[in-house]
């Protein structure tokens, strides 16, 4: 949770609450009390006289799922998170969930069915929300089901289930999904609508219906029909048991929208890369057709994401409480976003050495570094505060007090990560979460907050792992570290131990809070900057400990929310808040909308700081990206405060130097005196931070590095770049603009860069023009732009082994190439492939360089397969796995042939290259 001075009792109640890959043990023995980790272990039985998830009435509960879900890790902290966790002992349902654009709410017959397109503005004005309020019940006639059960779920769609012995009912719904798509036996399909309706379309088993100013879809089998009776419809199925209701953006689209209605969504997953500075995520949804043969579907995207889309958008838009959605037509998009920028410590630029260490020798020599913490909460947040200050004694050369703060971070660590302590982790088998006690904020009892405790701990961690990789290794403490990631930032799918990421939404582009969900207004999340400082610790452990895998995974989630961060909590564009609502800020997002407000206090200087704190160069680079929204939310702060930040002024001026270093600095040299820092900060920290701004400039986030943990700030003219190198040699790492800085061994180097790109050794370059070849279906390379998307059919290896072999490839050619080879270059390419559901397939790229166009290759290069996972969707394969072998050198290219080959090296089932988009290319070294 946020870091209050105090909170009140009231508010306690109200506060929101990977075996595959290396991420600790698979799964928890039956009868143990103590789990070995490492050299750590963890319980699986909770300390006596603690709780854990129960109701309102301190009630123990279970999650609240079908049969067919029992044992399956259920994903707490989501948007639909009350289908499973009965928070409230009197609702078996649901409250209200917020699907955008659709809002949903689960009760006894069906269910209710709304699209708020009104804001209202309460709470004296300080909270804007789009609330639930029925439009229509979606059931069947007679059910009177006793509880609502969540039967199955994907990244982020959701199946409740009904059943009152003689009827059951499953509905799958989701974000960004105008239908709901209904399964139902036992009854006729039922609809009640809130008012009586005016159908504006009778097509018999199509009817469109308008109910308080929003136009609805009802679909049933072919050759049944709707009855409209009041405000009852009924519909028999003929003996089949689906139907569909969608909201329409417009009565003209009933056509479009009449031809999905029988292609029923049956899941969702996202896929992300990283690539030397651009991440990129897939959204795809799988179909069944339940009559014909469409497959595709239509989906809203949210603003964080049509923004950096370049995939063909529809022009119907939905409302929504985050700005306008824009609907795609088809079952997959991609967005490509300017990764966020990663630092484990900023540069010692303009620091006075001996003003640093007197402030450093105040914290290491405290005679309680951690201020009294006892909880998970308050323990990370003084874990944070010690790691942040470890890089700068090690700028300085204050090598015992850098070990002294690193024996402090690991020492408590170690207590926390040893069971049968006076602190601990325990494992709840029920709802396969860890929870550390002495817990606090509802981290036990309504599985809150986890991912803001947790990432203090991982992120004090991957600074230990900086500087002593023995402590981090698996047999170590690596994996209880690795156990806390698995609770809150899981990549697994499969992992039957935890849920995959478990607070992150993938969809909405933020985590969320609230453990259960069980609010009239949704799910919420405050501290969004808590949020982001997990994310950062997943890059920077990541990078530590050599696992790419869950670097990029952090990337992916620091740079999705920061965009969400920019466009939801800081109105960035000032395109999503209602234009009622007289605020450039909120301190909570809500499902429904947004409050100026926190859990604790109606303080401006905490509602504004409080989506800031803890200030780290790892998790707050990003903000930098959007200064005009900092000036705006500093100014605010301001006027609702009556002046300048008194209590957290030492947050605020650190927020402040990301959009204006200089103004920061002059708060600081005016009133450092005498003020006492936030209890997640240092005047070390905050010295050190404000005057390196100073120097430095503010971030840049027009220029990315082709490594996450780099930076670049620009003052005035003058651009500085900044990148640290984690691993054992020493690296050039290249940025977008065209410079390089070399870096050394486990060290940080800044500098004003050397032109041109030089050598390094996991180069994923982002293609550029001229040099960027599209796939094109028929087998043509072209330069050219703006074709539709398409896929290539790769046939099947059937079983063999080709493995840099080609064997049926495809192949695509380009002729009369001419460009002078690039000194250092090497060739580029990224490919999206999509094995469908097929297991153990892997497809093979080679390329091929005729330099001369006589007909003889000179150059020929054959990568490593690719393994494609079995769940639909595209994957990318790129440059990145690796030169299996290379034949011939380069040379320039004078009327010269690019040849690329894919085929199947294994497995035994069809695959598909994506054709047609820039997200299928080949980049040659050549000007």
């Amino acid at each position: 949770m946020p870091s209050p001075r105090t909170r009140p009792a009231a508010a306690l109640v109200l506060v929101s609450a990977l075996a595959a890959v290396g991420l600790g043990p698979a799964a928890v023995p039956a009868a143990a009390a103590t789990v070995p980790a490492g050299a750590g272990s963890y319980s699986d039985t909770r300390p006596a006289g603690t709780s854990g998830p129960t109701t309102n009435t301190g009630a123990p509960v279970t999650p609240k799922v079908t049969a067919a879900a029992q044992g399956k890790p259920v994903p707490t902290n989501d948007w639909w998170s009350s289908l499973a966790f009965q928070r409230y002992g009197d609702n078996p349902y649901s409250t209200p969930m917020y699907g955008h654009p659709l809002t949903y709410q689960a009760v006894s017959g069906g269910l209710e069915v709304g699209y708020p397109t009104s804001p209202a503005i309460v709470g004296d004005g300080r909270q804007y929300e789009f609330a639930h309020k029925r439009d229509l019940t979606l059931g069947l006639t007679g059910l009177n089901s006793p509880d609502t059960k969540a039967d199955a779920w994907s990244d982020w769609t959701v199946t409740p289930y009904w059943s009152d012995g003689a009827r059951t009912l499953r509905a799958t719904i989701g974000h960004g999904m105008p239908f709901v798509y209904a399964r139902g036996t036992g009854g006729d399909a039922r609809i009640t609508t809130a008012t009586a309706p005016a159908v504006f379309a009778d097509q018999g088993n199509v009817l469109g219906i308008t109910v308080a100013g929003h136009h609805y879809a009802l679909f049933s089998p072919s050759g049944t029909d709707w009855n409209v009776s009041g405000s009852t419809i009924t519909a028999g199925l003929g003996g089949r048991d689906y139907f569909s209701v969608a909201v329409l953006p417009s009565t003209d689209a009933l056509a479009t929208y009449r031809k999905y209605a029988y292609s029923f969504v049956t899941g969702s997953a996202v896929s992300w890369s990283y690539d030397a500075g651009t991440v990129r995520a897939t959204y795809s949804l799988t179909t069944e057709a339940r009559e014909g043969t469409e497959r595709g579907t239509l989906q809203a995207l949210y603003r964080h994401q049509w923004l950096h889309t370049t995939d063909p958008l529809t022009p119907y838009t939905y409302v929504s409480p985050r700005g306008t959605m824009k609907v795609r037509e088809g079952t997959s998009f991609t967005t490509a976003q300017k990764a966020a920028a990663i630092l484990p410590g900023l540069p010692g630029s303009g620091v006075d050495p001996a003003r640093l260490r007197g402030y450093l020798n105040e914290v290491a020599n405290s005679s309680d570094p951690f201020s009294g913490a006892v909880d998970t909460y308050w323990t990370g947040k003084a874990l944070g505060k010690l790691a942040q200050l470890v890089p700068l004694a090690d700028q300085i050369g204050e090598g015992a007090v850098r070990d002294k703060l690193l024996g402090l971070i690991k020492g408590r660590l170690q207590e926390w990560f040893t069971a049968g302590g006076a602190t601990e982790f325990s494992y709840d088998k029920a709802w396969k979460t860890l929870t550390g006690y002495p817990a606090s904020y509802g981290s036990d009892t309504e599985l809150n907050d986890h991912h803001f405790h947790y990432g203090y701990y991982v992120y004090a961690a991957a600074i230990v792992a900086q500087y002593d990789p023995n402590w981090a290794a698996d047999s170590a403490w690596g994996t209880m570290v690795k156990t806390l990631v698995r609770d809150t930032a899981n990549p697994s799918r499969t992992d039957s131990s935890f849920p995959f990421l478990r607070g992150f939404d993938v969809y909405a582009g933020h985590s969320w809070a609230s453990g259960h969900q069980g609010f009239a207004a949704g799910n919420n999340q405050e501290s969004s900057s808590e949020s982001t400082n997990l994310s950062a610790a997943l890059v920077l452990w990541g990078a530590a400990t050599g696992d790419t895998s869950l670097r990029d995974l952090g990337t992916y989630l620091l740079t999705t929310e920061g965009e969400a961060i920019a466009q939801y909590w800081f109105d960035a564009d000032q395109q999503v808040f209602p234009g009622s609502f007289q605020h450039d800020t909120v301190g909570m997002v809500w499902g429904s909308g947004g409050a100026y407000s926190t859990w604790w206090t109606a303080n401006p200087e905490e509602i504004h700081g409080i989506n800031v704190l803890p200030v780290t160069s790892g998790g707050s680079l990003h903000l930098g990206a959007r200064k005009d929204a900092i000036r705006r939310n500093i100014a605010e702060m301001e006027r609702e405060n009556g002046g300048p930040a008194v209590e957290w002024r030492d947050i605020l001026w650190e927020f402040q130097s990301l959009a204006d270093p200089g103004a920061a600095k002059a708060k600081w040299d005016a009133g450092h005196a005498g003020y006492t820092p936030e209890a997640g900060e240092s005047k070390a920290h905050t010295y050190h931070w404000l005057t390196a701004l100073d120097t430095l400039g503010a971030p840049d986030a027009t220029v990315t590095g082709s490594i996450p943990t780099s930076a670049v700030f620009t003052k005035g003219t003058t651009r500085t770049y900044v990148a640290h190198n984690h691993g054992s040699t020493a690296r050039t790492v290249t940025f977008s603009d065209g410079k390089s800085l070399s870096v050394p061994a486990r060290s940080t180097a800044s500098g004003n860069g050397t032109a041109g790109p030089g050598p390094d050794p996991d180069p994923d370059p982002e293609p550029g023009t001229g040099n960027t070849f599209q796939l094109r279906t028929g087998g043509t390379l072209t330069t050219a732009t703006g074709a539709a998307a398409g896929a290539d059919t790769l046939a099947s290896a059937q079983g063999g082994n080709h493995d840099g072999t080609p064997n049926k490839p495809l192949v695509y050619v380009a002729k009369n190439v001419n460009g002078t080879l690039r000194a250092g270059g090497s060739t580029a390419f990224r490919l999206q492939v999509d094995a469908g559901t097929s297991v153990g397939l892997g497809q093979q790229a080679r390329i091929s360089y005729d330099l001369t166009g006589d007909g003889t290759f000179d150059r020929t290069e054959t990568y490593h397969y690719f393994a494609t996972d079995p769940v639909t969707g595209w994957e990318e394969y790129a440059q990145s796995r690796g030169l299996k072998s290379a034949t011939g050198t380069l040379g320039n290219l004078r009327g010269g042939t690019v040849r690329l080959e894919v085929w199947s090296a294994i497995g035994n089932g069809d695959a598909r290259l994506q054709t047609g988009t820039d997200r299928s290319v080949v980049v040659i070294p050549y000007d």
